[in-house]
C-alpha cells in the first residue's frame, strides 16, 4: 500500500522519527507555563532543566533517549527490507506493530510500569529483528 507515493513501512519511519519529539513534548508539559523562578522550564538551559526532574518527567525524558536509540536500527531495517522486495503487506503490518508497541513503551516507562515497560521493549525489539528476515 501506499500513500503520496510512501508505503506504510516508510511513513511509519516519520512516526518513529516523531516518537522523541512527543516524549520531549510530554516531559515539559505543563511546565512551559511556569516561570522559571518556580521551577518552570528553562528553555536557555533546556537540558539542564530536564536532568533535575524526577518523576514521570524524567521517565518521558528517559523514553525520548531510548526512542533516539532504537532509530537508527528501525530505519536500517525497514530500508533493508525494501531493498529485498519482500512482501509489501507484512512489511507494513510488521511495522505497524512496531509503532504500536513503541508507543506502548512510551505509554509504560511514563506510568512507572517497568516489567511491562521491558516486555514490550523486548517485543518491539522483536518485530524489528523480524523486519531484517522476512
Amino acid at each position: 500500500m501506499t500513500y503520496a507515493g510512501l508505503t506504510v513501512a516508510y511513513w511509519t519511519v516519520l512516526v518513529v522519527a516523531l516518537l522523541p519529539l512527543g516524549c520531549a513534548w510530554l516531559a515539559k508539559s505543563g511546565a512551559v507555563s511556569k516561570p522559571r523562578r518556580d521551577g518552570g522550564y528553562d528553555n536557555h538551559l533546556p537540558r539542564e532543566w530536564l536532568a533535575r526532574q524526577s518523576g514521570w518527567r524524567a521517565r518521558a525524558n528517559a523514553a525520548q533517549a531510548n526512542c533516539f536509540e532504537a532509530m537508527p536500527f528501525y530505519i536500517g531495517a525497514v530500508i533493508i527490507a525494501h531493498q529485498h522486495s519482500v512482501f509489501q503487506t507484512r512489511l507494513d503490518l510488521l511495522c505497524f506493530l512496531y509503532v504500536v508497541l513503541r508507543l506502548m513503551y512510551i505509554l509504560f516507562y511514563v506510568a512507572d510500569m517497568a516489567t511491562l515497560r521491558s516486555a514490550v521493549w523486548a517485543l518491539a525489539f522483536a518485530a524489528n529483528i523480524a523486519l531484517l528476515f522476512i
